[in-house]
């Protein structure tokens, strides 16, 4: 059994009166007393030993009744933390798995990112090893012309690889009518010179490198110039086609002297997207050469056409003509017709003046009339005979 702080003092008081009332039995035995004195002094002992039981019971069960709902109100309020923790739980695991499954997904991502960066540099180290070769830095840039020029023209306008009468192969013919004249393109392309430019640090290794860049590309322009531009065969100038935007920048930002000599040589340096611009100005020309071309057979189906609009004014005036004859011969007959609704309603009022004449005749027999002949009946109401023309 547990005593709270509210019964100990009563249990400390209960002894005190205790030990009063022993010390009182004490004094009065001490003092000669006689037994009614003991007697009520037991008696005074018993009834305080007795509310002070009354007492202890009833703060027993005032006791027993503060700790059954001190336990309900602990119990209730452990279940409610206990439910709010499991709630929380609950949505922390949630939100982890959901966290987890986010993490997963972007970790996803991150492995194909990887993956194609790891692509990339192979294809990066493969254009490089491309790029180091002459001959397959040729055919690099002879596929991008092949699609450039495919995109662009149509087909009968252009020749991949053709043989000119000097027995020298251009990467590509334009075929353009004269003047000018068939436009060679050649897609080879100095880059080692260019890479030693990129790589210089110092002022001297650009100074160097720059002037081999250069040097590389004249060179480049005046072979062109030697082998793709021939006299009555081929247009005055050709294209050096760069299928390079990197090298077509720098050699028109800091070689400008290598770019008016090209010019004069008659050789004209593209990029892709220059190259693409000058396409389709050719594809226009052709446009205009092949209308040009077909100018004759234009006019000739005009002039069969504006012979074809003479028949048909000439025929459109003779149905115009049939229509007016057949108006006359309506006008014609809607005038008959009147003629005929007008002698009708004379003929009605005749009769019906004769029958309004003398009402006692209609009783009487009446005498036969004669018949009137039909020119006496024209006579009569002065009409003429009328033909109808259809």
């Amino acid at each position: 059994m547990t005593f709270d702080g509210s019964i100990l003092p009563l249990i400390l008081a209960f002894l005190g009166g205790g030990l009063l009332l022993g010390l009182g039995v004490w004094l009065v035995f001490r003092k000669g007393g006689g037994q009614g004195d003991l007697d009520h002094v037991m008696r005074e002992l018993d009834k305080n030993t007795q509310e002070l039981a009354g007492r202890l019971a009833q703060l027993s069960e005032d006791s027993r009744k503060a700790q059954g709902e001190l336990s309900k109100a602990v119990q209730d309020r452990l279940d409610k933390v206990s439910e709010r923790m499991g709630r929380s739980l609950e949505e922390t695991a949630t939100k982890t798995a959901k966290s987890m499954g986010e993490i997963h997904t972007r970790l996803e991502v991150i492995d194909k990112a990887q993956k194609n960066i790891t692509e990339l540099s192979g294809e990066i180290v493969g254009l490089q090893n491309i790029l180091s070769n002459k001959q397959a830095r040729g055919a690099f840039g002879e596929v991008q012309l092949k699609d450039l020029v495919s995109s662009i023209l149509p087909p009968q306008a252009y020749k991949f690889q053709a043989t000119l009468s000097t027995g020298r192969v251009a990467d590509c013919l334009i075929m353009l009518p004269y003047p000018p004249g068939p436009i060679a393109v050649d897609a080879k392309f100095p880059l080692e010179s260019f890479h030693l430019l990129r790589k210089a640090r110092t002022g001297a290794e650009k100074e160097r490198a720059g002037k081999a860049f250069a040097a590389d590309i004249l060179r480049h322009v005046i072979h062109i110039s030697e082998r793709y531009i021939v006299p009555n065969e081929t247009a005055d100038s050709a294209l050096m086609f760069l299928p390079s935007e990197t090298v077509y920048a720098e050699l028109y930002a800091n070689f400008p002297q290598v770019v008016e000599k090209s010019y004069r040589l008659k050789v004209w340096i593209v990029s892709p997207t220059t190259l693409m611009a000058t396409l389709n100005t050719v594809r226009a020309i052709l446009m205009d050469v092949k209308m040009r071309e077909q100018a004759g057979l234009i006019q000739k189906e005009v002039q069969v056409l504006m012979e074809d609009i003479v028949r048909l004014d000439q025929r459109v005036g003779a149905l115009s003509n049939h229509f007016s004859l057949a108006q006359r011969d309506v006008d014609q007959i809607q005038t008959s017709t009147r003629k005929i609704s007008s002698r009708g309603k004379k003929i009605k009022e005749v009769r019906l003046e004769e029958d309004d004449d003398d009402p006692a005749e209609s009783i009487e027999p009446k005498p036969a009339r004669p018949k009137l002949s039909r020119a006496r009946t024209r006579k009569i109401f002065d009409c003429k005979p009328f033909t109808v023309h259809y």
